[in-house]
């Protein structure tokens, strides 16, 4: 059974990758890994808004003006 890890960009937008291969650049570990089923029932419970975070920041300024 392969095993993945749980990474991320800097825009907290998730992904898996194969815990045996060196990360792609631009992403980072976050921490859970395991079987794919499991890496992908953490990715469905912490990224619940789909937006890129400088969309969302842009968003959040549109809306303080």
């Amino acid at each position: 059974m392969e095993t993945y890890c749980v990474v991320v960009n800097d825009e907290e937008q998730y992904s898996i990758w194969a815990a045996d291969r060196e990360l792609p650049a631009g992403w980072r570990a976050e921490g859970t890994e395991g079987p794919k089923e499991e890496c992908l029932a953490r990715i469905a419970e912490v990224w619940t808004d789909m937006r890129p975070l400088s969309l969302r920041r842009r968003m959040e300024q549109a809306e303080a003006v």
